[in-house]
């Protein structure tokens, strides 16, 4: 993580070049059935939680899919013993070993009952899904723009990418800012000025299509950033593929929960996404 921004961080034409095929349109499928997990590790990086599972035996997925998680023990209960959905999770990092990396924030009972998940615990994971991100149009260099907890499916995109892509986080202050250390060389915007750029990130993002729009765009985070980055994009003739948030009761498109509209009639993130044109949409809501 820079925390700055500067000159030096323009677009290189040397940078994030793809010369491999299109990511085929098919995706990775999930093995049938969810699959009890251990929790391997647990790092705290400012506001956000990383939880690493171990999971040696399952496919590797592709950037952008997610995973639906549901701790293994007391998920739901208390008073009333009302049980929890599973929460769909983008897969931030596979290592190796096969171990996955999930990023997540306390705001509510049930990511609050999974961030207090430690090495030992063990989760429910039902994944990958969903269809992810595909290789940059020829002669366009990846640039990859979070904000907050969306930096997740970008880390994993980033080390997959064949060159160094440029990459631009937001987020509101420095202590959700500790998460652009998930990624190498972000360049940082907080909306409290307290790291790097004062400002959003779509404003770093604009000086850069300003300068050189030969670029395609991967962006993940709250709609109204991504709102932001469509039209940002529309008006530089830019293509974006944009992460869209959801919320999702099953994950695999039996529930219609996570119906989002498009120019061409109504999609289902779960399967047909979660990563979708930005040309297809109208807006993002």
């Amino acid at each position: 993580m820079t925390g700055t921004t500067h000159a030096a961080g323009r677009l290189d034409p040397r940078r994030a070049v793809s010369t491999r095929p299109a990511r085929p349109a098919d995706r990775t499928l999930a093995p049938f059935g969810r699959r009890r997990l251990p929790v391997v590790r647990r790092v705290e990086r400012g506001a956000y939680v990383v939880l690493s599972l171990a999971d040696p035996d399952g496919p590797e997925p592709d950037p952008g899919q997610f995973a639906m998680l549901a701790a293994a023990e007391r998920w739901g209960g208390g008073a009333d013993e009302r049980p929890f959905l599973p929460r769909a999770f983008s897969i931030a990092r596979r290592h190796a070993d096969g171990t996955l990396d999930f990023v997540l924030e306390a705001v509510g009972p049930g990511t609050e009952r999974l961030a207090e998940l430690d090495a030992g615990d063990e989760m429910w994971l039902l994944g990958p899904l969903g269809r992810g991100f595909r290789w940059p149009r020829a002669g366009r260099r990846a640039v990859l723009v979070g904000g907050g907890i969306g930096i997740a499916p970008l880390a994993i995109w980033q080390d997959e990418l064949e060159a160094g892509p440029l990459v631009l986080l937001g987020f509101r202050d420095a202590e959700h800012a500790a998460g652009a250390g998930l990624l190498r060389g972000a360049r940082v915007a907080t909306d409290d000025g307290s790291v790097g750029h004062r400002g959003l990130v779509t404003e770093l993002l604009s000086a850069e299509l300003g300068c050189d729009p030969r670029v395609e765009v991967y962006a993940c985070g709250p709609p109204a950033m991504l709102e932001a980055v469509r039209v940002l994009c529309a008006e530089h003739e830019v293509p974006a593929q944009l992460a869209l948030e959801s919320a999702m009761a099953c994950g695999y498109g039996a529930c219609f929960g996570c119906v989002v509209p498009t120019r061409d009639g109504y999609l289902r993130l779960c399967v047909d996404g979660p990563v979708v044109d930005a040309a297809a949409l109208e807006e993002v809501t």
